[in-house]
This record gives C-alpha cells, sequence and structure tokens, in this order.
C-alpha cells in the first residue's frame, strides 16, 4: 500500500507554525522573516509536499499559464517561435497553453477570447487589420502582440521587415540581377513593408518592381505561383518571397519547369527554416531568429504580469543568409 501524499497540516506541524502560514507561503499571498521561510522551505523539502494546482489557481486568481496563439504550427517559423516562448515559461514556472488557429481569420476572435478566459496572459499572432483588432483590449489580460501595432497600446516584438527585404534586395543587385520580381501574401500586414523594403532598395538604382500575390504563405502557393511569374510576359531574373516556404515551393515547381535556380532566376525566401539549409539549391534566407523572438515575447509577458506595464516594440534585427539559391552572378 501505497505512503500517503504529504499534507499541508503535515509541513504544518514540521514547521512549527499554522496551516494558514503555509498556504500564505506557497501561494506567494505573504513573505515571512528569513528564519520562518527557511524552515518552511526545509519542512517542503523533506516531506517533499507538492502543492495542488487547482486550489493554489483558486487562492491566488492565476493559473501559472500562459496563451500563445500562432497562425499556423505547420509552419517552421511558429514552431520555433512556440520553442523560445516555451523554453522561457518553464524556467518561471509557466505552462504554456497553444493554439493554432490554422490561418482562418475568422476562427481568431472566438479562440482567442476563449484561451484569454484560461489563462494569465497571451502573446498573440494575428492576421485581423488593425481597427478589427480593439476588442483584445477588453480581454483584460496582459497582452503581447508578435507583431508592430500602430494603434492599439499594446507591448509587441517582431523583425524590421523593411530592412529584411531591403537586405536581399541589396544582396542581387551586387550579383548582377537587375529584373525584379516579389512574390507576396497580401493578406499579412507585414507583406506592404516587405514590399517596401524591396521597392526602396530598388529606387536607389531606378529600377522597377513586379508584384505578385498568393493565397497562402505555404510551399503549395508558391508552386502554384511559379509557372504564373515565370512564364508571362515579364519573366524576372530574381525573385523575393514573402518567406520560405513559398519560396521553396517555387523552386520546386521551377525545377519541374526545366528552370534552373540559380542559373535561370535567383529566389530567396525570408525566415530561415530548416529545410532551407537541405533544399535543392539550399535557400538564400533572412534569419528573423524566431525562437528569440519567443523568448523576448514571453520574457516580456512575464513582466507585464509582474506589474512592468511599459509599452514598446522590441525590433529584433533581420540578419541575411546567404546559400545557393543565389549564388550565380550574372
Amino acid at each position: 500500500m501505497s505512503k500517503p501524499s504529504p499534507t499541508i497540516r503535515d509541513v504544518a506541524a514540521l514547521a512549527g507554525v499554522s496551516v494558514g502560514t503555509v498556504s500564505k507561503f506557497i501561494n506567494g499571498t505573504k513573505r515571512f522573516s528569513e528564519p520562518v521561510e527557511a524552515k518552511l522551505k526545509a519542512a517542503i523539502d523533506e516531506l517533499g509536499y507538492q502543492s495542488n494546482p487547482l486550489a493554489r489557481s483558486m487562492v491566488t486568481k492565476q493559473t501559472r499559464t500562459i496563451g500563445l496563439t500562432v497562425l499556423d504550427i505547420s509552419n517552421p517559423h511558429f514552431t520555433n517561435v512556440v520553442k523560445g516562448a516555451n523554453r522561457v515559461a518553464l524556467r518561471h514556472d509557466y505552462t504554456l497553453l497553444l493554439v493554432d488557429v490554422d490561418e482562418n481569420q475568422a476562427r481568431e476572435r472566438p479562440l482567442i477570447e476563449t484561451l484569454a478566459r484560461r489563462v494569465d496572459g497571451l502573446i498573440v499572432s494575428s492576421r485581423l487589420p488593425e481597427e478589427q483588432s480593439d476588442w483584445l483590449l477588453e480581454l483584460g489580460k496582459p497582452l503581447v502582440l508578435l507583431r508592430r501595432s500602430e494603434r492599439l497600446s499594446i507591448p509587441s516584438v517582431g523583425i524590421d521587415n523593411r530592412l529584411a527585404t531591403f537586405m536581399l534586395t541589396r544582396h542581387l543587385l551586387d550579383l548582377g540581377y537587375r529584373d525584379f520580381a516579389y512574390l507576396g501574401f497580401g493578406q499579412a500586414r507585414i507583406n506592404d513593408e516587405r514590399i517596401f523594403g524591396v521597392r526602396d532598395c530598388l529606387n536607389q538604382v531606378g529600377l522597377g518592381l513586379d508584384v505578385h500575390d498568393v493565397h497562402a504563405p505555404t510551399n503549395r502557393a508558391g508552386e502554384h505561383a511559379c509557372s504564373r511569374v515565370m512564364l508571362g510576359p515579364r519573366r524576372p531574373q530574381a525573385v523575393i518571397c514573402y518567406n520560405d516556404l513559398i519560396a521553396l515551393g517555387f523552386i520546386k515547381a521551377a525545377t519541374a519547369l526545366g528552370i534552373n535556380v540559380p542559373r535561370d532566376v535567383a529566389v530567396t525566401g525570408i525566415d530561415n527554416v530548416p529545410y532551407g539549409e537541405i533544399s535543392a539549391p539550399t535557400l538564400t534566407s533572412v534569419d528573423t531568429q524566431s525562437e528569440a523572438m519567443g523568448e523576448i515575447a514571453m520574457q516580456k509577458l512575464i513582466d507585464a504580469l509582474a506589474g512592468d506595464e511599459a509599452v514598446e516594440h522590441i525590433t529584433i534585427e533581420p540578419r541575411l543568409i546567404v546559400r545557393e539559391s543565389t549564388a550565380h552572378s550574372r
């Protein structure tokens, strides 16, 4: 017959204090003198006592759980964001509760509102337009956004999207490419920032840009768009894609069409997902430091839960990663 688990009364008896004192200490609702806290810690360690999380949450009104919504968990960028966020959450004794909205804007609000009722705070990745996001302020929970918001007073973390595509464009210009296309995802607010970065760089040398769009930020969408871009009336020498998944799908379709990358067309992406290191050819990209993004967002939220109400946007600097998909000099 197994030995019964120690109770809060056992801790109180061993430490020589009241049950109320143990309860307040465990739940963090009151601090005591160093000698008293030392006795309490020693008793808890000796007995191997573990508090009941449900009971603790009823007392403190805290779940020690943080919600994280991502747009598509199958996208390695978001997988890495989750890894980074979870690493910091565990370090601070928080549990991460994940919701995948599956790139469905209609599901975002109901899923986030349901999640908010079960957690102490949220990290939110959203595609909803700015003018449709005021309800986030009414959730009554600390929030951190994985994008900059121009109108919402909410802390946020993200990369400099204009700089990311400017760097890619400058790299391609230095290699001698002159006819450019951008293959974007118009449903994402940051898409305009990425187009701006390309155009800003091309304007400095008097070149234009053809802009194309896909219906989803996925490999399949990149595949479907390739023939439209490459077999149209204005065939580009270089294609800058909204993200790595689109770029990898584009390269796959180009190869099937007999178009060699990078001899016939250079292709780049953004995010530096692991697949890009093993694709054929390997993919030139911009490292958005996805795990660091998750870590910073989680730390920012934990700081907010501790009372830090500073509203700021933390910008992560993008890093150019040059590989074979742009190696050919024209």
